[in-house]
Order: structure tokens, then C-alpha cells, then sequence
């Protein structure tokens, strides 16, 4: 429980509620209707995209800007964070989703609101083929997040923010014909609050959190493996692991690894 008492674990939850508020009133704006016709996918797809670009590098280095509780999971499922600071970063993120949407919902004209851009299933779209089509989806997210920020990689290239917001538009260009691409429980659950529709709802859950966990274990355990014992892993875990004044594991003369810096 020292994590607790550390200033810095309460400015990554503040950073992880913040980050997430402006993700959804950003994403969610871009996907309102304001003119009779088809929505555009790319301009919804960029700006999802350029919206957690620009929030990574504006608090990455201050809560690993995850923004999603599926990317969370996925860094618990890799023993990079304490079961506490995963638990604190899920609820912040939910709030700060419904938080958001709750924001847009009060400053948009209510002929506009519609369903405030609710995630749904493409007539003719299965739930099993929406859950499957939301596990590939993160999964690709997550290897990017993974891939991008592991500071192992000798010569990385271009900016990490960008990689992973080119990840999340990728995601919603095919996505968004199946199921409106959800990719992150929280943006699907914030709409869903504020117009109390959860048809379906589970698998924008369901399907991202097994794809968040498919992604790491693919990365850490067979792609690119973390040598860590079992030991190590728990103690990380249970946030027994030493800590140095950032909130991260202290090096121990490996390589330095992801530990909170994700997405």
C-alpha cells in the first residue's frame, strides 16, 4: 500500500482521469452527426488517432497515458504494475470517460446528440463476429503499444505518440464498419451510461480485454520475452517491488522496460 502515499501514483490516477475525459469528448464529438448522410469514417478514425497522439505526449511521461482499462489489463497481464495501480487506473479511467461524455452531452444541441456516437453491431453482425472483430482490433493495438514503447528496441524510429495514434486510426478504419470499433471499454461504456442503451455492450468489454491480454502475452512471452521470475512478477504485482521517485521499479542492471510507460 505504499503506492498510496506516494504524490506521484495520485498525479498518474489524476493524469489517467484527465487524459481519458479529453479522449472521449474529443473522439465522441468527432462522431456526431451534423448534417443529414453518411458519417465519415476517416475523419472519426483520425481524430480518435490524433487525440490519444497528442494526450500521450502530453502525459505519458506522467502516467504511461493507457487511457483504456483494456491497455491496463494488458500491462497487468505482463506484471509491469501493481494490482492497485491497475485497479486506481480502470476507475479513473471510467470516470474520467463518463465525465467526458457528460461534458459533450451538455454543450451539444440536443437535434445533434443522436445516441452520443454509442457503439454498435453492423445489421447482419453477430456478436460472435463483433467480439472476434474487437479482439484483433486491440490485439494490433496492443502489440504497437508494446512494441513502440519497449526501450529494449535499439534504434527506434519516429515519434512513439504517433505510431500509436496511426495504431488506434487503423483500428477504427476497419472497425468502425463492424462494430463502430470500440478498441477501449471506457469509450463504449461512457455513451452507454448517458443514454442507458448496453445492447450488447459486453462485447465491447469482452472482446478488447481478451485481445488487450492475447497482445501482451504474445509480446512478452513469445515475440520478445522479459526474462523475470516468478518471484519477480508477484512481487510487482502485490507493488512489493522497491520503487524510485518516479513510481517506477528501480533498475536492476537489465534492461530498461515499459513498467507505466504505455498507453
Amino acid at each position: 500500500m505504499w503506492e498510496l502515499r506516494s504524490a506521484s501514483f495520485w498525479r498518474a490516477i489524476f493524469a489517467e482521469f484527465f487524459a481519458t475525459l479529453f479522449y472521449v469528448f474529443f473522439g465522441l464529438g468527432s462522431s456526431l452527426r451534423w448534417a443529414p448522410g453518411p458519417l465519415h469514417v476517416l475523419q472519426v478514425a483520425l481524430a480518435f488517432g490524433l487525440a490519444l497522439a497528442t494526450l500521450v505526449q502530453a502525459v505519458g511521461h506522467i502516467s504511461g497515458a493507457h487511457i483504456n482499462p483494456a491497455v491496463t489489463f494488458a500491462f497487468l497481464v505482463s506484471s509491469q504494475m501493481s494490482l492497485l495501480r491497475a485497479f486506481c487506473y480502470v476507475t479513473a479511467q471510467l470516470l474520467g470517460a463518463v465525465a467526458g461524455a457528460a461534458v459533450l452531452y451538455s454543450v451539444t444541441p440536443p437535434a445533434v446528440r443522436g445516441n452520443l456516437a454509442l457503439n454498435t453491431l453492423h445489421p447482419g453482425v453477430s456478436v460472435g463476429q463483433a467480439t472476434t472483430v474487437e479482439i484483433f482490433l486491440t490485439l494490433q493495438f496492443v502489440l504497437c503499444v508494446f512494441a513502440t514503447y519497449d526501450e529494449r528496441r535499439n534504434g527506434r524510429l519516429g515519434s512513439m505518440a504517433l505510431a500509436v495514434g496511426f495504431s488506434l486510426t487503423l483500428g477504427h478504419l476497419f472497425g468502425m464498419y463492424y462494430t463502430g470499433a470500440g478498441m477501449n471499454p471506457a469509450r463504449s461504456f461512457a455513451p452507454a451510461i448517458l443514454t442507458r442503451n448496453f445492447t450488447n455492450h459486453w462485447v465491447y468489454w469482452v472482446g478488447p480485454i481478451i485481445g488487450g491480454g492475447l497482445g501482451s502475452l504474445l509480446y512478452d512471452f513469445l515475440l520478445f520475452p522479459r526474462l523475470k521470475s516468478v518471484s519477480e512478477r508477484l512481487s510487482v504485482l502485490k507493488g512489493t517491488k522497491p520503487n524510485d521517485a518516479n513510481g517506477q521499479p528501480e533498475s536492476t542492471g537489465e534492461p530498461v522496460e515499459l513498467k507505466t510507460q504505455a498507453l
